[in-house]
C-alpha cells in the first residue's frame, strides 16, 4: 500500500470543501494510526541472523566415492549447525501429535522436509531451503596452477 503525507491528505480534503472540524479530527485520526504504526515497529524484535547448513544423507556412514544427497537449510547464526537435525526431529514429532501428522506420519528427515510446513519448522528456529534433495559434490578445496602453456 503507497504511503501519503498527511499534507496531501489535507489539501486533497481543503480542495473538496471538507470541513474544517472534519478535517482536522480526520487528520488527527490519521496521526493517531501513524503512531501506533511506528510504536508497533520499534516494539518488533530485531530480525534473527541465520547461517546456511547442508544436512547431508549419509545412509552408510561413509561419504568417500558416493553420491550425497542432501538438504539446505537455515538455522540462527550463533547455533551450531550440529543442532540442524535435532531441530528437523523435534519438529517432525510437533507435527506427527498433530491429527494430519497422526494420520501420515512422517518417519525420514528426507519426509520432513518435504511434507513438514515452516510453522512447524519455525517454531524449531530451522528453515528448509530446498524441499528436495539436492547433490553435493566432493572437491579438494584447491586450485590447480598450470603454469605450462
Amino acid at each position: 500500500m503507497p504511503k501519503i503525507d498527511l499534507d496531501i491528505v489535507k489539501r486533497v480534503l481543503e480542495q473538496n470543501n471538507t470541513d474544517i472540524q472534519k478535517l482536522t479530527a480526520i487528520i488527527d485520526d490519521l496521526k493517531l494510526q501513524i503512531q501506533i504504526e511506528e510504536e508497533e515497529r520499534a516494539n518488533r524484535p530485531p530480525p534473527i541472523k541465520k547461517q546456511l547448513v547442508v544436512l547431508l544423507a549419509d545412509n552408510d556412514g561413509t561419504l568417500a566415492e558416493q553420491d550425497i544427497t542432501g538438504w539446505i537449510l537455515q538455522i540462527p547464526e550463533d547455533d551450531s549447525p550440529v543442532t540442524a537435525s535435532e531441530r528437523i526431529i523435534r519438529a517432525t514429532h510437533n507435527y506427527n501429535a498433530t491429527p494430519k501428522g497422526r494420520r501420515l506420519p512422517v518417519k525420514t528427515i528426507g519426509e520432513a522436509c518435504e511434507v513438514i510446513g515452516p510453522k512447524f519448522m519455525k517454531e524449531e528456529n530451522v528453515w528448509v531451503k530446498t524441499k528436495t534433495p539436492v547433490l553435493a559434490v566432493a572437491t579438494p578445496n584447491t586450485i590447480p596452477t598450470d603454469n605450462s602453456e
